[in-house]
């Protein structure tokens, strides 16, 4: 009791294989071979090409894709961040790295145009 919380179960080897009924160097269990999930969006086109990004809570960027995970975090460089409030202008962030669970919209930004929107009311 006098040694609680000092290494027990914190990377020393005698806590690592408690409980395990396994000596050491024993045989590992046979892991299942799941098949691979294929990523929902193929990023790897637009590696290399500007790309507006929107965030949850409504901020935005835009910049050049480098890189990208699994997990849909993204690498961009030469960011600009466009500010809307208190008045509209852009801020400069340069190389960021980008959470993926954070992201709500990725659209390229060459062969995109904004349009006027056909629902507003025609005045």
């Amino acid at each position: 009791m006098a040694d609680r919380g000092r290494g027990a179960g914190r990377g020393n080897i005698r806590g690592a294989f408690r409980g395990s009924g396994k000596a050491h160097g024993g045989p590992a269990q046979p892991t299942l071979d799941k098949p691979r999930r294929e990523a929902i969006l193929d990023l790897s086109k637009y590696v290399n090409e500007k790309i507006r990004v929107k965030f949850t809570g409504g901020r935005e960027v835009l910049g050049i894709l480098k890189g990208y995970d699994q997990l849909l975090n993204l690498v961009l460089d030469e960011v600009e961040e466009e500010l809307i409030e208190p008045e509209p202008h852009k801020r400069t962030l340069g190389l960021v790295v980008l959470r993926g669970p954070t992201i709500t919209l990725l659209s390229p930004v060459d062969g995109s145009e904004e349009i006027e929107n056909p629902f507003s009311s025609a005045e």
